[in-house]
């Protein structure tokens, strides 16, 4: 199991200092929707990742963001989102990461996030302690709601943000503070390490959360993933340290 995370950790690194370089320079992109934009350092930040993991595992599978490579019903998948964050990333907001997991036969064994502009990495291994710069880190112990700091995601279609607002305003009422700070990855890693109490979306994506959801599990927290029956391939979460009554 090292090997695999080991492996996470130098690609995500490696995409990391991609992205970092081209930090507040002018960017391509690809495509630009109302709530989000696809540049092509997202591509080229996948294809650098793709490239490492798969000559080193040819026979794994990788599902990402920016696209799927090989037999995507190996019992070995590579769970990638190469920027997450990437309109921070565009506007030039150093708030940003990679997240990287491996699923072996369906479950989560492998998770790492990179936050290349404050050099943190996440490194999270299926039952084992998760290690943040390789200090041990656990979820925080606050189980009074008026004391928490909540992140509330608002996703990028009408449905989820609709979805959203109310969570969002009863949470500004109930916690301390609420935060909206634009990358999922990051959000599920603040909770992991203590920084964030809980993080609640209407509609994410596997590959903005997989690294995380380990990370949390292995910290001490628990992470409520349900799938969206009206969104395909997309999925509601609640995340948090396992102690605190969100009352949703």
């Amino acid at each position: 199991m090292k090997r695999y995370l080991d492996a996470a950790d130098n690609a995500a690194r490696a995409a990391g200092e991609l992205l970092r370089k081209s930090f507040q320079h002018p960017q391509r992109v690809n495509s630009a929707l109302a709530h989000d934009i696809k540049l092509e350092i997202d591509v080229q930040a996948q294809e650098l990742i793709t490239k490492l993991l798969l000559e080193e595992f040819p026979e794994h599978a990788l599902y990402g963001e920016e696209g799927i490579v090989g037999d995507q019903s190996s019992e070995h998948q590579w769970v990638v989102d190469p920027l997450d964050g990437t309109v921070n990333y565009f506007y030039g907001i150093p708030h940003f990461c990679v997240s990287i997991a491996l699923r072996f036969r369906g479950e989560i064994m492998v998770g790492v996030t990179y936050d290349p502009i404050r050099e943190e990495m996440w490194r999270g291994q299926k039952g084992e302690a998760p290690k943040l710069n390789g200090e041990i880190f656990h979820v925080s112990d606050r189980a009074d709601l008026a004391e928490a700091v909540i992140s509330v995601g608002l996703s990028k279609t009408g449905t989820t943000i609709e979805a959203g607002l109310p969570v969002l305003q009863r949470m500004i009422h109930r916690a301390r503070k609420c935060r909206l700070l634009g990358s999922a990855a990051l959000d599920m890693a603040y909770v992991a390490c203590g920084r964030f109490d809980a993080y609640i979306e209407q509609g994410i994506s596997l590959w903005d959360i997989a690294a995380g959801w380990l990370l949390i599990e292995t910290a001490g927290g628990i992470v409520d993933l349900r799938p969206r029956e009206d969104m395909k391939d997309k999925y509601s979460v609640v995340a948090s340290n396992g102690l605190i009554d969100l009352k949703l």
